[in-house]
């Protein structure tokens, strides 16, 4: 049974929702399901803009064989080989023998790398960027873009109909229920956290690839971005641009507090609860507290994103960083924040270690500004240290 919608007289998506799985990529919960979005352009020629994840293979098969209305394909263009988009390459050819693929040659390589196929180098269309392929009424361009997240990455712009086909760039968690269009849906209250998740931790560290491709997105006329994953955007296109800029250039969203604690018997969390009474007294609005033991870090590696300042809080653990802690601020290092204020707060009941080695970590990260007074607890929270804290408040709303 076919599910498809109009994008417009000539594009058909054909994409499907999977909202059985628990973790993208086995790492990142997606409690709201994740989408797969392939499109069909419909000209002289038949174009299939990449394919799907092989769970939610029956769907994309029933939705092209429906979109085709009984012609035959001529080309697929491939953007991007990771298995969620490209699975079903195979069955395709098998059932589209004739189909030519429309790539560049890191993603040939890369076909033959996952799939053992015997495809003559006359089926293939190798394409680099500048690139174009008239169709019939439509010419479609090509744009590199490298590490925005994987080498291979490239996208296609229609001129005619002025539509991006991004790839894994504008993208968002969830899946779609009907609604394929972020003009459809409150988008900036339902889904910029969970687009902001999905590009910090996909894409975030390629920030300096993400603006190059940007820049050369700037040179297009675009009316329409259809990413692989999440909402067709065909309105209000410089909200969700104006969002990547920023996250892509790694500057705050919101001047605003995060704090991101690990406590193992309450005493940590007793603290930096009275810190954000403190921030509050200072009149500072909308805190965000979150457990490292509780909350995946993917959702404090979005928040770390958006806001400005952040406060670390955690115990020693075995001469270290309290482990959930020290997993999330390797994850923070990996995905090369930026541009941020730091607050640090340990404890330690016999030797207080882990706010130095916390500090050394954050080191890493480029233009980071570290907030004082550092606070360091024996145990549990004094009376005599409350000074210490409020003292860390006004530093923190000074820098607002």
């Amino acid at each position: 049974m076919h599910n498809t919608r109009k994008i417009t007289s000539d594009l058909t998506w054909l994409g499907a929702s999977d909202n059985r799985l628990a973790l993208f990529e086995n790492v990142y919960p997606v409690p709201d399901g994740i989408s797969y979005n392939s499109y069909l352009l419909s000209d002289e020629k038949t174009v299939l803009f990449d394919t799907v994840d092989s769970s939610v293979r029956r769907q994309f098969f029933d939705n092209l064989q429906y979109a085709l209305g009984g012609r035959t394909l001529d080309y697929v263009i491939v953007h991007h080989m990771e298995p969620d988009h490209c699975a079903e390459l195979e069955d395709l050819l098998r059932i589209y023998p004739q189909v030519k693929i429309v790539c560049n040659m890191q993603i040939k390589k890369m076909i033959a790398q996952f799939f053992k196929l015997n495809i003559s180098d006359e089926q293939f269309i190798l394409i680099k960027e500048g690139d174009s392929l008239n169709t019939g009424k439509h010419t479609l361009n090509f744009v590199a873009a490298p590490m925005v997240h994987w080498p291979e990455v490239m996208m296609t712009y229609d001129s005619t109909d002025k539509i991006l086909f991004s790839a894994d760039a504008f993208g968002t968690f969830g899946s779609l229920n009907g609604n394929i269009f972020a003009d459809e849906i409150d988008f900036a209250k339902e889904y910029l956290d969970e687009a902001r998740r999905y590009y910090t931790n996909i894409v975030g560290k390629y920030g300096p690839q993400v603006q190059s491709v940007l820049k050369k997105a700037s040179a297009l006329d675009i009316k329409i971005i259809c990413p692989l994953h999440g909402f067709i955007w065909r309105d209000n296109l410089n909200y969700f641009i104006e969002k990547y800029l920023k996250w892509a250039a790694y500057e705050p969203e919101d001047k605003a507090v995060v704090i991101a604690y690990g406590s193992i018997y309450g005493n940590t969390y007793d603290a930096v609860s009275v810190l954000a009474t403190k921030l509050a007294e200072q009149g500072i609005k909308n805190i965000e507290m979150y457990d490292v033991s509780k909350t995946h870090a993917s959702y404090i590696i979005s928040e770390a994103f958006r806001a400005s300042d952040i406060v670390l809080a955690a115990p020693t653990y075995n001469g270290g960083i309290f482990v959930n802690m020290e997993n999330l601020l390797h994850d923070l290092v990996a995905h090369n924040l930026q541009n941020r204020r730091f607050a640090i707060m340990d404890n330690g009941t016999w030797a207080a270690m882990a706010g130095k080695q916390m500090r050394d970590l954050l080191t890493q990260l480029k233009n980071c500004e570290f907030i004082e007074p550092q606070i360091s607890l024996k145990s549990a929270l004094k009376e005599e240290q409350i000074a210490q804290i409020e003292a860390l408040a006004v530093a923190i709303k000074a820098g607002l």
